[in-house]
């Protein structure tokens, strides 16, 4: 059976290079097509005052940072994981992150609001986290991840309770992005992760803060 050209190829560094920065770009600018049904779907519409949208809004603006730093952080932590699996692993979950990342874009348009401006500086700056964190050697690479979604997971956990208790759109995403980032969580420590050493957990926790506070306003 004759091979297509696609087994043949083989990536040099610049293909990669072109290809993360095609992915960046695409993140960062463009309006991509969810892979998932949008789990907010067969949920009503039940907001009407101003003050519950502003709220709903303000989180969801906060979640679509999020997302948009967790597309970053994986595209850095796959470019520099040593183990071929590792970053097999690291781009299927970014897949799944780039879902969450359209349904907040979504969500938010459903509510006439604009994504943090900030945006690009996320992106840019949790990228670099990423790649240092895979330079870190696979372990610490696969703790970083881990401690990352398990604080991702309370910060979603917030969310749930702080929703507008009519807005079941919104509590449908983030209900499933929770699953989703927990689901991460789990499959990196079965894959061997380090625990990370505590003063790099609060240091995670106080960026995670900064950036939280200034994407629901800015």
């Amino acid at each position: 059976m004759a091979r297509s050209d696609q087994e043949f190829r083989r990536y040099s560094a610049v293909d990669r290079a072109i290809a993360h920065l095609d992915h960046a770009l695409n993140n960062i600018f463009c309006r991509q097509q969810s892979r998932r049904p949008y789990p907010a779907d067969d949920q009503p519409e039940g907001i009407t005052g101003a003050g519950a949208r502003a709220a709903a809004a303000g989180m969801m603006r906060v979640n679509h940072a999020g997302e948009m730093a967790a597309q970053a952080l994986y595209q850095g932590q796959s470019l520099t994981a040593r183990d071929p699996e590792l970053r097999r692993r690291l781009m299927q979950a970014s897949e799944e992150e780039s879902d969450h990342l359209n349904w907040c874009r979504r969500r938010l348009d459903e509510l006439d609001a604009a994504p943090s401006r900030l945006d690009p500086f996320w992106y840019v700056g949790s990228l670099a986290i990423g790649i240092a964190a895979g330079i870190a050697g696979d372990r610490w690479n696969l703790g970083f991840l881990a401690e990352t979604e398990h604080q991702v997971v309370r910060h979603l956990d917030d969310h749930l309770q702080r929703l507008p208790p009519e807005d079941a759109r919104s509590r449908a995403i983030v209900e499933q992005m929770r699953q989703d980032e927990l689901g991460h969580a789990e499959l990196a420590e079965s894959l061997g992760a380090a625990r990370l050493p505590g003063p790099i957990r609060r240091l995670m926790q106080i960026t995670s803060k900064i950036m939280t506070t200034t994407a629901e306003r800015i």
